[in-house]
């Protein structure tokens, strides 16, 4: 064991705060990490404030994580001392099922090892965040950083940039499809970008007419302002996909209407009840697909930031202070960040 230190919530209602706690010892398989930098994502919020209901206190956010390797385990193969490595929203799962066996480790039938607030499988020790100057993983749940990446910007690419890749790639998207992303947050943006990379005609689906030049500069080959309906009249029956990145809850009915037949809508945003109801009609008579998708796999995990790389992806940030990061959830709830913060965690030392 050893002391790190971090910023965490004590419980629902109080700010975050530097806390000091204990790391385990690099088991055999383990990496331990020097955290660099953190992206600050919006579930971080609402785990902060426990409005999943799951949050378990002291409670460290933070899934987003770069930093680099300081120690390893003697049965650790992949990574080695000094090598720039990323840690995602997954820290361990069962290893053994279905899921796990198809390197979908997220959908883990025993549940993964969530990177915060999680019991530890091995210990039953409460998980913490990249809020921190530094953390422990089994090596199987660490990607490398590759090279051409910044690695401040390729902190998101491990929950935003890979939630909007895998449904992307699960789906099919090819070149020629019409690709529709709905809203334009950080799960947005970077959904523009690949989908544009990927080969498809990108519309951006916004409720504010004041964003078609940014969508258009983040790639997008259209603007749809979904709160005109004459626009929206106009799409119906245009797209194959849609990927909805919208936190929170919509009427998809207006959405569905824009897909063709055997269109699929794919929520990524969404996981609440869906209000209003979807009419079965707009699924049934169309054969369209509703669907879900949960961040990815570490093998897709490395396959994203790969690609990105590759295509010159990158994530559009803004540099974070952590002694700023209450004032910067207040932000992110105001809608007020494009499109990421991540966290220097050299300010924490100061």
């Amino acid at each position: 064991m050893y002391t790190a230190i971090g910023y965490a919530a004590q419980s629902a209602t109080t700010p975050l705060a530097p806390m000091s706690f204990q790391r385990r010892s690099p088991r055999p398989d383990d990496v331990a990490i020097e955290i660099l930098y953190c992206g600050v994502c919006h579930s971080d919020i609402h785990q902060a404030r426990n409005e999943w209901g799951i949050a378990v206190y002291p409670l460290m956010p933070g899934h987003e994580i770069v930093g680099k390797v300081t120690a390893v385990g003697a049965q650790v193969t992949k990574h080695k001392v000094g090598d720039l490595v990323g840690v995602g929203c997954m820290v361990d799962s069962c290893r053994h099922c279905e899921a796990c066996a198809a390197n979908l480790e997220q959908y883990c039938l025993e549940g993964p090892t969530m990177t915060y607030a999680t019991p530890d499988r091995v210990d039953g020790s409460n998980t913490m965040g990249g809020y921190s100057d530094s953390i422990v993983v089994s090596e199987h749940f660490v990607v490398r950083i590759p090279e051409k990446l910044d690695l401040a910007s390729a902190a998101p690419i491990l929950c935003a940039g890979i939630t909007t890749y895998s449904p992307l790639k699960h789906y099919g998207v090819k070149a020629g499809d019409k690709v529709g992303i709905l809203g334009m947050g950080g799960l947005g943006h970077m959904g523009i970008k690949f989908a544009k990379a990927l080969g498809a005609e990108v519309t951006l689906f916004t409720r504010s007419a004041s964003k078609a030049e940014e969508g258009r500069r983040q790639g997008a080959d259209h603007v749809i302002v979904s709160t005109d309906a004459e626009q929206m009249k106009a799409a119906a029956g245009r797209f194959d996909f849609l990927l909805d990145t919208i936190p929170v809850q919509h009427d998809l009915n207006p959405y569905l209407d824009t897909l063709r037949f055997d269109g699929v809508h794919i929520l990524v945003g969404l996981i609440e009840p869906v209000d209003p109801p979807v009419h079965a009609a707009k699924l049934v008579l169309g054969r369209r697909v509703l669907a879900g998708s949960l961040i990815g796999g570490i093998a897709e995990t490395q396959e994203v930031l790969d690609f990105c790389a590759e295509h010159n992806i990158t994530c559009d940030i803004e540099m974070l202070d952590i002694r700023q990061i209450n004032e910067a959830y207040a932000r992110m709830i105001a809608g007020d960040v494009k499109y990421r913060f991540v966290i220097d965690m050299a300010t924490l030392k100061q």
